[in-house]
This record gives C-alpha cells, structure tokens and sequence, in this order.
C-alpha cells in the first residue's frame, strides 16, 4: 500500500510544480523515477520514443507506464491520477477567478517569469535526452567509432530538416521508426 501511496504523491508533486506541458515535466520524472531506482535511463529513452509513437498526453502515458512497471494496473491508475490532479484543481481555480485577475500585473509577471523556466526545462530534458541517445556509455572518441552514433545523427539530420521544412508531425514520427527499424535490421544494431 506504501508503493502506491509514493507512486501518487511523487506524480502529484511533479504534477503540481510543472509548467509547459509534458517536456518540462520531463526533468523532474526522470530524476524522481532514477532516484527512486523505479527506471534507467535507457528505459526513460525508450519509453519516451514509445510515448511520442502512441495517442495521448506525454505526461499522462509516462506516469501511466512508469505505475504499471512498478504496481500493475493499480499503480498506472495512481501514478495518472497523481499527474493529473494538480492541473485539475489548478485550472478550476484559474477559471473561477480568472476574470478577477486576468489584468494583474502580479499574474503577467508570473506568466512571464515561468516562460523562460519552462524552455529551461525543455531544454535540459532534450541535452539529458540527447546525450543518453548519442553517447550512451560515456562521452568518449570511441563512441564515433560505432555505426549507432552515424545512424542516429543521420536519423535526426533528416528529422531536423523535414520539420524545418513543416513536414506532418506523424510523418517525421513514422519516418524516424521505420529509418530505425531499417538502420537496426541493415547494421544489425540497436539505436
């Protein structure tokens, strides 16, 4: 019963102080879920490939995976309901006085101070990301010795461009998993 209890309240508590959606929550689960020894990193990685191929907020499938990993349904059920509820009660409070202080200058000041925050957030979650993706022993030479690291900076070259070029979304997802599938059948390697 314990497990379940911390299950909700660290998802709670990342919930409750992250702001910018799902990539700014990022940071906080993956040091909770590490901490916590509930996941690796290479598992975080994977899962969050699997997260950006499946339907639904990135929030709510992580917290949904990493519960079911540690407690079955019941511990997916706790986890999703400790993410969400934050963001519940935060948006019927901001709708029940929204009008009242939709012109403050304390409530602009705290938007404005959480924006950059949140690309803070983002951006430490994409150079964690990026460096268990690129590097995963060690940042060394040797790593630019293996077929992975070529593959996966051409996978993300051609990613880059087809969104620069405002590619579909769900075209770069499909494209990034088949390259993948390809590059792991043709080089017999894992990415």
């Amino acid at each position: 019963m314990m497990l379940f209890l911390e299950l909700f309240l660290t998802f709670f508590k990342i919930g409750a102080f992250t702001f910018g959606g799902g990539y700014a929550m990022l940071p906080l689960v993956q040091a909770a879920v590490i901490e916590k020894g509930w996941l690796s990193e290479t598992q975080i990685v994977d899962f969050i490939a699997v997260s950006e191929s499946t339907p639904g907020p990135f929030a709510i499938n992580i917290a949904t995976y990493v519960g079911s990993q540690m407690g079955g349904i019941f511990g997916a059920f706790c986890c999703t309901l400790g993410v969400v509820l934050p963001s519940f009660i935060i948006i019927l409070l901001v709708a029940k006085f929204f009008e009242k202080f939709k012109n403050s200058k304390t409530v602009s000041g705290c938007m404005s101070g959480l924006k950059p925050a949140v690309i803070g957030l983002i951006s430490s979650a994409v150079i964690s990301i990026g460096t268990t993706v690129f590097f995963p022993v060690s940042i060394t030479f040797a790593v630019f010795k293996t077929a992975a690291f070529y593959v996966s900076a051409v996978i993300f070259g051609i990613m880059m461009i087809a969104s620069m070029k405002k590619v579909s979304p769900i075209l770069i997802i499909v494209g990034s998993a088949v390259l993948g599938i390809l590059a792991g059948y043709i080089f017999n390697i894992q990415i």
